[in-house]
């Protein structure tokens, strides 16, 4: 996926999303080993209702694959934090 193919997929219907999720494709998706960008991918395919709650740590996907990428967004959102300070 092309980057701003990635970066208009990873704009969602909710601005907290957007908050997470554009800061993670901008600074951290790019050294991401091609595993989990692929897993980014297939996390965007989800409903935003479900990607928030996830992000917010409200529950785990069942999705062992989603489960990896989701936990490697909320571990690097403080990292992403400190960056734009």
């Amino acid at each position: 996926m092309d980057k701003n193919r990635l970066f208009w997929g990873s704009r969602r219907g909710m601005l907290e999303l957007d908050l997470i999720l554009l800061p993670f494709v901008e600074q951290i998706y790019p050294t991401l080993e091609t595993e989990d960008q692929e897993r980014y991918h297939q996390l965007l395919e989800e409903q935003d209702q479900d990607l928030f709650a996830w992000l917010m740590k409200r529950n785990d996907p069942e999705n062992g694959e989603l489960l990896k990428i989701v936990r490697i967004i909320r571990d690097t959102r403080s990292q992403i934090k400190r960056q734009s300070l």
